[in-house]
């Protein structure tokens, strides 16, 4: 079988040499120039690839084609394969058909990194022979090959489940929908939950469907889609109207439903050791604990676990504590609805900054919040026109600046012991920084410098 891979980065890559591995012939075509790490990859494995370019020729000879998840329909290769007749599919689609692994697939628009991240990490410190794949930048495809892992833990996005056809996930979960890259769904929002829900299409009553009984797009599409899969909804709050799989008794403890056929109880589970802020990350500790209870952790395995997680960098990422006020970096909260987690999920009061590259916000949801919560907004940013305008009459103080290192230091002489410095900017950050990670990585080099020079003026009194 000819196989041609449209995309060489981490999961166009890692298809190809599964392919290869499994004896096929391969063709990796990709229009944008192929990082340098990706292309010794190909060499080393002898795979022919071309790059700035697709050969239409050329991609027309395959039998199937993988498409990274980026490339939209209405590319015209894309156009041109599916005129042909060519069967297309994922990265997931392919590996999924290698292994006998139970895959713990997580999606949903916000939330599945943490997810995943946590889920997979109570797994691998109780021991389990896990593997990490999907949207967190591993290739499932390529980890496939040697297939050492009992378990993988999976993030997938919508574009990724787009292309899946007969891929069973042992445990799907689902953590909310809310509208996002609508122009890749017609700008319908039942579209784009559709595609989510095919992450349960395949699934049967060997299987578990994990969902978050709370959002309302779930409950408006979910059923339709919905096979004799084993469900296990959870919930901020003990709600009547479910067999909850999970809900949170208070602030620091959970009920995990142990159902009939299941478990064999019902049992309380503390989560106060966890780092994780905010009420998005309670539902995504929800999702995780009942993975992996169903992968058979038990309690105390998951209480000890919890206290040393760490999640993703830039994600509400605590990077210091100075006089007793708390700074954390939020930098990938790059829209509204991430700033908005942010803000509700911190109780303590907060000196804020925010700002960079508008992308056509509404920051309507933001200002009962920064009412109630925000003592102080530093706009930190080339243009702050629209921050000023919703926030201005909101908070007490507001100020603009374009250094990092002056957002940092103002922020902390405007703070009091007890508050919480937090860069959430709520916009992307390419007028003044690279990239969030930038934005982030230079947000927690301030707070390093600020503490130094702290010490340094102590020292020298």
């Amino acid at each position: 079988m000819h196989y041609v891979i449209l995309g060489a980065a981490e999961s166009g890559v890692g298809a190809a040499l599964l392919a290869q591995a499994k004896g096929h012939t391969v063709f990796v075509s990709d229009q944008s120039p192929i990082q340098p790490v990706y292309k010794e990859k190909l060499h080393a494995a002898g795979i022919p690839f071309e790059e700035g370019q697709h050969t239409m020729a050329e991609v027309l000879k395959a039998d199937e084609v993988v498409k990274s998840p980026g490339i939209p329909e209405k590319a015209p290769v894309i156009k041109a394969l599916r005129e042909k007749g060519t069967p297309i599919i994922s990265e997931i689609e392919l590996a999924g058909r290698h292994t006998k692994a139970r895959c713990i697939c997580i999606t949903g628009t916000n939330g599945k990194t943490t997810t995943t991240l946590l889920t997979y990490h109570l797994l691998k410190e109780a021991g389990y022979k896990v593997g990490l794949a999907g949207n967190v930048g591993f290739s499932l495809a390529e980890q496939v090959i040697d297939d050492q892992h009992e378990y993988y833990v999976v993030e997938l996005s919508s574009f990724q489940l787009d292309d899946t056809y007969d891929f069973q996930p042992w445990i799907s979960v689902l953590l909310n929908i809310t509208p996002d890259h609508l122009d890749r769904y017609e700008y319908s929002l039942e579209k784009y939950a559709q595609a989510k829900l095919r992450i349960v299409r395949n699934q049967d009553s060997s299987n578990f469907f994990v969902y978050n009984a709370d959002d309302e797009t779930i409950q408006r599409h979910f059923k339709a889609a919905l096979r004799p899969v084993n469900q296990l909804p959870f919930s901020l709050h003990h709600r009547p109207d479910y067999q909850l799989g999970a809900y949170y008794l208070d602030e620091t403890d959970i009920c995990v439903d142990m159902q009939p056929g299941y478990f064999s109880k019902t049992e309380k589970l503390s989560i106060a050791a966890s780092p994780l802020i905010g009420q998005h990350n309670r539902q995504n500790m929800l999702a995780a604990v009942l993975c992996a209870r169903l992968a058979g952790l038990e309690k105390p395995q998951i209480e000890a676990s919890l206290g040393t997680f760490h999640n993703a960098d830039h994600r509400l990422q605590p990077v210091g504590e100075i006089q007793g006020v708390r700074f954390i970096n939020d930098s990938k909260a790059t829209n509204v609805e991430a700033a908005w987690y942010a803000l509700d999920g911190i109780q303590q009061p907060i000196v804020w900054i925010a700002g960079g590259t508008d992308k056509g916000n509404d920051y309507s949801t933001l200002v009962p919040l920064a009412g109630s919560r925000v003592k102080a907004l530093i706009c930190l940013g080339a243009d702050n026109e629209k921050l000023r305008e919703a926030f201005g009459d909101v908070v007490p103080h507001l100020e603009e600046t374009r250094s990092v290192d002056t957002a940092v230091r103002r922020a902390a002489a405007l703070a009091e012991a007890g508050d919480v410095v937090l860069l959430s900017p709520a916009c992307a950050s390419f007028d003044l920084f690279k990239n969030y990670e930038d934005r982030g990585r230079q947000f927690a080099a301030a707070v390093a410098r600020y503490a130094d020079d702290l010490t340094r003026e102590e020292a020298n009194e």
